[in-house]
Parts: structure tokens; C-alpha cells; sequence
């Protein structure tokens, strides 16, 4: 019961957090320019190629998963990975990181593999996710460094205010208290249960890449874990061309706003609401995008992404059983 009442209280305050994020974001946008642009100034059939882009995308994390469990001795059905995977991003939706445990569930249930062995197989997942953009923040910051330090210079009153952050007698205090504590409490903290914890975990990514050396495919991991990201940032490149305003601008600033946007993503909130909208807008406005129009460009982005989600999701969720009917008369114990 207490389980079930703290699930529904953490389920409620990402929620709300997100919503309230978004609120901050939109509260004085108005509602005649946004129903205006998406209405008259949209070409949707780049929406549409961006939606293909993304199904493909997860056809690609579908094919490298099947590859990560393949290595463990087994070989799921592509169809059941594909909607275990779908169904992943839809329950994503409803509480953060929700979707990496309820597809391995899924997966688990219909295709008789050790559930534990599935959740190795998604921590690593993750970790190259993880290295992968840190890959592309790398890139983008080396080649778009200019045109951050030009947006600074054409709006000095940002400028000065990130000097005044930098430079703050708070700031520059509290870590010199932080750094101070750590170093008095370095022995207890080496043995709190929050470090063990920690340590476990990246006992699990060094046992998740000595994984990869049983693949007979690597070549293969190694294409999908690059595709997947080029048609992530293409799915939010391709929007560009959707809106006038964004047209002109060039791939590398898509690329930009597509690793701030995917920072966005990792905040503790449902579908990245509220956050990835938010880092959107202002990578947008880098390029010199008006945040009124920043605004819509990030609304009709993310909703049509999270619809399309909805819908697979749901339609994955109604499929399981029906091409799994002989599996569900045998029993399996996890």
C-alpha cells in the first residue's frame, strides 16, 4: 500500500514539475500567434518525413537490442522487440525512466528471457546512449564556440549577467563550502550506501561492455548505435524546414539545438516537458530565432513526437497479445 502511495506521489510531482516548466515557458505566448503559424506558415509534409525518421529510428534501437541479447544466447522474435521497445516510450511517458523496466517486462513475459539479463543489456544501452552525446556536445561545442561568444557580444545584457553569475561571492562560496565538506567527510562518504550504490553501478557498465566482445555482430551495435543518433538529430533537423523562420538556418545549428534539446530530455520529467521546450527555445534564439516563434516551433516538434509515441505505443500495447496467443498458455517464472 505505502508502495503504491509513493509511486503515485513520485508519478504526480514529475508530472507537476513538468507541467509547471511548461507553464513558465508558454504563460505569455500568445495563443492567436501560435494557432496562427500552425494554421497558415507550416509545411507539414516536413513533419511528416521527421515522424518517418523517427519510426525508423526505433526499427534501428530495435535491431541493436536484438543484437545485446542475441550475444546472451537467445533470439526474440524482431516484431515482439519492436513493440516491447514501443511500448517502453509510452509508459516513458507516464513516469521517467519507466520504459527501460516495462519493456524488459514485456520482452521478459512474452519472450521467456531472465528479466535481470534484459535490464544489463538496457543499462548498457544507456551508457552508449550517454557516450554518444557527450560525442556530439563535443562536436557541437568545437564548432559552434563562435557563434555562442557572437550571440554574447550582440546581447551584452546576457553577457553581463552570466559574468555576474560566474563571478558571484554566493556561487564562488558555496563550492568552496561544498569542496571543503567533501574533503572533512571523504572517509564516511567512501563508505555511505549512496557510493556503494554508485560503484555497483559502474561494476554494471564494465560488465556490460565486456559483453559486447561475445557479439558476432559488432560492426553491426556499432552502425545502429551511430544511426540512431544521426536520425534522432535529422527527425529535429528536418522540423527546420517546416517553419520559415528556421529554414535558412544551417545543419550545424540544428545540431546545436538538438543536443541542448536532448539535455533537455534527461530532466526527471515525463517526455522531457516543460525542460526540453525550454532548452529548445533558447538554442533557437542563438541563431536569432524570435522566442514567440522558438515557442511554436518546439510546441508542434514535441507534441507531434509525443503523439506518435501515444499511438505506437498503444497499438503495441493491444498487439502483444495477439501474436503472442500460443506463448500466453505457458507459464514462465522470472
Amino acid at each position: 500500500m505505502k508502495q503504491n502511495i509513493f509511486k503515485i506521489l513520485k508519478f504526480l510531482s514529475f508530472f507537476l514539475l513538468g507541467i509547471f516548466i511548461f507553464w513558465m515557458v508558454y504563460k505569455d505566448q500568445d495563443l492567436k500567434h501560435i494557432k496562427s503559424i500552425l494554421t497558415n506558415d507550416v509545411n507539414y509534409f516536413w513533419i511528416v518525413v521527421s515522424l518517418l525518421l523517427g519510426l525508423l529510428s526505433h526499427v534501428s534501437r530495435t535491431i541493436r537490442w536484438n543484437l545485446m541479447i542475441e550475444a546472451l544466447g537467445r533470439k526474440p522474435r524482431m516484431l515482439n522487440t519492436f513493440l516491447a521497445v514501443m511500448v517502453g516510450y509510452l509508459m516513458n511517458l507516464a513516469l521517467p525512466r519507466m520504459g527501460e523496466i516495462s519493456r524488459c517486462g514485456v520482452l521478459s513475459r512474452y519472450e521467456k528471457i531472465s528479466f535481470s539479463k534484459l535490464v544489463g543489456t538496457v543499462v548498457l544501452e544507456r551508457l552508449i546512449d550517454v557516450i554518444m552525446l557527450l560525442l556530439l556536445l563535443l562536436l557541437t561545442v568545437i564548432t559552434q564556440f563562435g557563434q555562442v561568444l557572437e550571440f554574447l557580444h550582440n546581447n551584452p545584457e546576457v553577457n553581463n549577467k552570466l559574468q555576474k553569475v560566474i563571478y558571484s561571492p554566493v556561487l564562488i562560496g558555496s563550492i568552496f563550502l561544498f569542496l571543503l565538506i567533501l574533503l572533512l567527510s571523504r572517509h564516511k562518504i567512501r563508505q555511505s550506501s549512496l557510493v556503494k550504490k554508485v560503484m555497483g553501478f559502474v561494476g554494471q557498465f564494465v560488465e556490460g561492455f565486456r559483453s559486447i566482445r561475445k557479439m558476432n555482430k559488432k560492426g553491426a551495435f556499432i552502425f545502429h548505435s551511430v544511426f540512431i543518433w544521426v536520425l534522432y538529430y535529422l527527425m529535429l533537423y528536418c522540423v527546420f524546414f517546416s517553419f520559415g523562420f528556421t529554414s535558412h538556418l544551417p545543419a550545424l545549428a540544428g545540431l546545436t539545438v538538438f543536443v541542448l534539446g536532448s539535455f533537455g530530455m534527461v530532466a526527471p520529467v515525463q517526455g522531457g516537458i516543460g525542460a526540453w521546450h525550454f532548452m529548445v527555445i533558447e538554442g533557437l534564439a542563438l541563431y536569432g530565432v524570435d522566442r514567440a516563434d522558438g515557442k511554436v516551433f518546439a510546441l508542434l516538434a514535441h507534441g507531434s513526437t509525443t503523439i506518435m509515441l501515444i499511438v505506437l505505443g498503444l497499438i503495441s500495447l493491444l498487439l502483444l497479445p495477439f501474436v503472442n496467443e500460443r506463448n500466453e498458455e505457458k507459464k514462465y517464472t522470472f
